[in-house]
C-alpha cells in the first residue's frame, strides 16, 4: 500500500509546484562532496541527546522497524522538483517514540556519513511525511541518492533531508547545520521561497 502525501502543498496555500521551481522527470544527484563508503556489517543508526532510551541499530534492525511507502514530491533548493517519488522507510515519529524524546527537546540535528548536518525544529519533524527512507521506487535507495538511508522532507527544500544519515541528535537549542552555516535558510519553506537567510 502506498500513502499519497503529494497534496501537502495545500497546507501551505500553495500550488503543487512551488514558486521558482521547474518540474523534471530526472532525479539529479547533488551533494557537498562525493558518495561516502559504508560497510553493512558495521553501519549503525543512533539517536542521542535529549532522549530517554538512545537506540543503536544495525541496518537490519532499522529496516525491521514498522515502515510505510509514501508517494512524495521532492523540491531541491537549486530550482527543480520531481513529482511522485515513492520512498519506503520509517517515519520520524516512529524513531522519536523509540528514543523517548524528552520534553525539553526543541530541535533535531541530522548527522551523515560524510559529516553533513542539518537542523530542523522538532515540531516540523514530528509528522509522518518526514521519512528515514531506505527504498526508492521499490528498490534499495541508490548510494548516490543517499543510500543506505536518507531523510526526506517534502515540506522543506531537500537540503533539510540528509543523505547517508547515521543518526539524529535531539537538541534543546537550535544548531546550524552545514548549509545553514553557509547562508541557506533555517526554515527552507519551498512555498515561501525561503532559500537563503
Amino acid at each position: 500500500m502506498v500513502t499519497d502525501v503529494t497534496g501537502l502543498h495545500e497546507e501551505y496555500d500553495g500550488d503543487r509546484l512551488p514558486p521558482g521551481q521547474r518540474r523534471t522527470e530526472r532525479f539529479p544527484v547533488l551533494s557537498k562532496s562525493g558518495t561516502p563508503d559504508w560497510n553493512p556489517s558495521t553501519w549503525e543508526f543512533e539517536a542521542w541527546g535529549a532522549v530517554e532510551e538512545p537506540p543503536s541499530l544495525s541496518f537490519e534492525e532499522f529496516t525491521d522497524l514498522p515502515s510505510e511507502t509514501q508517494r512524495q514530491d521532492f523540491h531541491c533548493v537549486t530550482g527543480w522538483s520531481k513529482f511522485d517519488c515513492e520512498f519506503t522507510g520509517v517515519t520520524f515519529p516512529t524513531v522519536a517514540d523509540l528514543a523517548g524524546v524528552e520534553d525539553d527537546a526543541t530541535h533535531v540535528l541530522f548527522h551523515a556519513l560524510d559529516g553533513y548536518t542539518t537542523d530542523i525544529p522538532l515540531a516540523d519533524c514530528m509528522r509522518r511525511e518526514v521519512l528515514f527512507a531506505y527504498e526508492y521506487d521499490g528498490e534499495p535507495l541508490p548510494e548516490d541518492h543517499g543510500g543506505p538511508l536518507r531523510v526526506v522532507t517534502p515540506h522543506r527544500y531537500a537540503y533539510k533531508g540528509a543523505k547517508w544519515v547515521t543518526g539524529v541528535e535531539f537538541l534543546t537549542d537550535p544548531e546550524r547545520g552545514y548549509w545553514e552555516k553557509r547562508g541557506y535558510s533555517d526554515s527552507a519553506n519551498p512555498w515561501n521561497e525561503e532559500r537563503y537567510s
